[in-house]
């Protein structure tokens, strides 16, 4: 899981440009909207767009997606119980 983890860091950054993070940058526990990196609703509608292209997962239930993209940790669990 924590290869799973360091490659959604290396894709975060990638898909939505944070050219100036790195992984290490991101903590897997760390908020990803609001008061950790800050990021809003359009990249929500990104991290979406790389769970259908890199791992072939479709969100179905949007109300899910606050809790799917907490953090780093929450997203690999999300990826690694529906895969």
């Amino acid at each position: 899981m924590s290869d799973l983890k360091e490659t959604l860091k290396e894709q975060i950054i990638e898909q939505l440009n944070l050219e100036d993070l790195t992984p290490a940058d991101i903590q897997n526990e760390a908020p990803l909207f609001g008061e950790g990196l800050g990021l809003d609703s359009i990249d929500a509608l990104e991290f979406i767009v790389l769970l259908e292209q890199n791992y072939n997962i479709k969100i179905s239930d949007p109300s899910e997606g606050k809790e799917i993209f907490q953090s780093v940790d929450s997203l690999a669990a999300y990826i690694e119980k529906h895969q």
